[in-house]
């Protein structure tokens, strides 16, 4: 089985490798991004954000999230979803959807979210732009990492963490019927 996937990986490899014509990486991508927001791999809509000041629970806090349509001028829809409620909220007049109108300008629309920590520790906003193409929905969704005050970041362990036959750990998530 290891031996399958070992050879997999490297035909993949290999196939990806030694083209003159190759598309261009996300390093090449990332020259173009100004130093000051972070830049995360792009769908049909480039999404990017600057975290504005210094995350403090309680107080106000502004995220720049830059957008552009990669496909042309197309109207956006702009979503921000906080998953976890104890974590984060919207300010009073943030809007957790918009609609961006098209443009033919190549320059990215900027909009400031405004959201509320609740506590320390890191804290997720999820972002998801879409477009409509040819009568299909395409979409591109960004979580954005906020680290808010000096509690280390606390990750989320699922399944059960094991050792295999030949002694490697393995991670086994349990499975559900749907």
């Amino acid at each position: 089985m290891n031996r399958t996937l070992t050879i997999i990986a490297t035909l993949l490899l290999v196939a990806g490798c030694g083209s003159d014509n190759a598309a261009p990486t996300l390093a090449d991508a990332k020259s173009d991004v100004p130093s000051s927001y972070t830049h995360k791999p792009q769908g049909p809509v480039a999404i990017e954000y600057r975290i504005i000041g210094a995350p403090i629970v309680g107080q106000p806090l502004a995220i720049d999230i830059e957008v552009r349509s990669l496909m042309g001028a197309q109207e956006i829809e702009l979503n921000y979803r906080i998953n976890d409620s104890t974590a984060l909220e919207f300010t009073e007049a943030q809007p957790a959807q918009l609609t961006l109108a098209p443009s033919n300008d190549p320059a990215p629309v900027v909009q400031q979210v405004r959201l509320v920590p609740l506590r320390e520790g890191r804290v997720f906003l999820n972002v998801s732009a879409s477009v409509d193409a040819d009568g299909s929905t395409l979409s591109t969704a960004v979580a954005i990492p906020i680290q808010v005050g000096a509690a280390p970041r606390q990750t989320e362990e699922n399944g059960t963490l094991t050792t295999g036959q030949s002694g490697e750990p393995l991670h086994s998530l349990p499975a559900s019927e749907s």
